[in-house]
């Protein structure tokens, strides 16, 4: 009667570990699902990246037309008031040189990136994942090695 008891002790024991691992393997594939989400929407992101870069070349053709235009402007107004040319001037070039100072300030706060995107994420989902997988071989060992004796 004391063999029978203690079969079901081990079979206790097994469908506990069995569980166990089994529990162990949903949550590296919920990590690993994770990850893969997280890499994808990083691609995403660079996608967006890329359009964003587009959107900006964009913006520096339509400027450098718009600034082809300020400066024709600025000859035509010129021309028009001969007589005051060096103060017309005057003015123009202080606000083209203010105007170009402000602007130089905020794109050099824009340009600032301290990390790439989700790196701090996406390694520490690594680090579980690894950690994870190391734990299942040694509980299944265990659980082999019970089985066994």
């Amino acid at each position: 009667m004391s063999n029978t008891q203690g079969g079901s002790v081990d079979a206790k024991a097994g469908q506990s570990s069995g569980l166990f691992a089994a529990l162990k393997n949903i949550s590296v594939t919920l990590l690993t699902t994770g990850k893969t989400r997280l890499e994808l929407l990083g691609n995403e992101l660079e996608e967006e990246k890329q359009r964003a870069v587009r959107l900006v070349l964009m913006a520096q053709g339509m400027v450098f037309c718009f600034g082809v235009g300020a400066l024709l402007f600025v000859a035509f107004v010129t021309l028009l008031f001969w007589e005051s040319r060096i103060a017309i001037l005057g003015a123009f070039v202080a606000v083209f040189l203010l105007s170009g100072g402000a602007f130089y300030v905020a794109f050099g706060r824009l340009a600032t990136r301290p990390t790439p995107v989700f790196s701090a994420s996406l390694a520490e989902l690594q680090e579980d994942l690894r950690e994870l997988k190391a734990s299942i071989p040694a509980h299944l060992s265990t659980r082999d090695e019970s089985a066994t004796r």
